[in-house]
């Protein structure tokens, strides 16, 4: 929560929820008993080992796989209410563009499908693409971008139709690590610009801890929320963030509850 800010409602509410997938003639179980708040307006990072079923958890939330039990509601809603409602814009690990489509037109995309005039589709692009620092890109297509702006046009259409949560499946995961940090810098300036409450999975502490409001630290297979840590940096954040003594001592914090280290 914004410093200075009246308590928030959840826009997420995660209840008991169980996952388990079949795996040939047997079962692999994803997540046991997970439960979690994510309030409005928060920016939650996940983190936890590879397989700990931090992807899992975002797409129960976006209503691609249902849990096997528990209960999940997004903006007070069923998942499945949520995601016809639109409540939510989803960044996928790699930007996933239409190549044959203009940068802008990437962008209108879901306002096409919804819809919308042509008119207040490409003026919806036009100022989201600003937002991002693409506006003298539009006529460009994604093939002569480099990665860290195909992903800028990929959480511009995720913004596209408004939504109130923005999932973030591991964004910049490959990038190099200068543009990596250059993108979280630009991230946090749209959190802030937008009050959008974002879910981010991370495999990177350092990330997180600069990134978050709070971080959720999952433990390995089966994947259980082990602890909500707040992150109390004051916004905004720059590149000397990193280099406090209250980053280092978050980072070892998160480093240690991965480790199993109670605190």
């Amino acid at each position: 929560m914004r410093p200075g800010s009246a308590a928030p409602e959840n826009v997420i509410e995660i209840d008991g929820v169980n996952m388990v997938f079949q795996v040939g003639k047997g079962e692999a179980v994803a997540l046991h008993d997970a439960n979690l708040d994510i309030r409005a307006g928060d920016f939650v990072s996940l983190i936890g080992p590879s397989g700990c079923g931090k992807t899992t958890l975002m797409r129960l939330v976006a209503d691609l796989i249902e849990p096997t039990a528990g209960t999940i509601t997004v903006a007070g809603k069923t998942p499945r209410q949520a995601r016809r409602d639109r409540e939510y814009g989803y960044v996928f690990q790699a930007p996933v563009l239409y190549e044959w489509r203009s940068v802008l037109a990437n962008v209108t995309l879901p306002l096409e499908i919804m819809g919308y005039p042509r008119s207040e589709r490409t003026a919806t692009a036009e100022r989201l693409l600003a937002m991002v620092g693409l506006e003298k890109f539009h006529r460009q297509y994604p093939w002569q971008l480099s990665g860290g702006m195909q992903q800028r046009v990929s959480i511009a259409r995720a913004l596209a139709f408004d939504p109130k949560l923005l999932l973030m499946d591991e964004p910049f995961g490959a990038l190099d690590e200068i543009t990596r940090e250059a993108m979280n810098l630009e991230l946090l300036r749209l959190w802030q610009e937008t009050r959008k409450t974002i879910v981010f999975v991370t495999h990177s502490i350092a990330e997180a801890v600069f990134l978050s409001s709070r971080i959720v630290v999952m433990t390995a297979r089966p994947g259980r929320i082990r602890e909500v840590i707040d992150v109390d940096l004051p916004y905004p954040r720059t590149v000397e963030t990193r280099e406090t003594e209250r980053f280092f001592d978050l980072t070892t914090t998160v480093r240690e509850a991965l480790r199993g280290v109670d605190h």
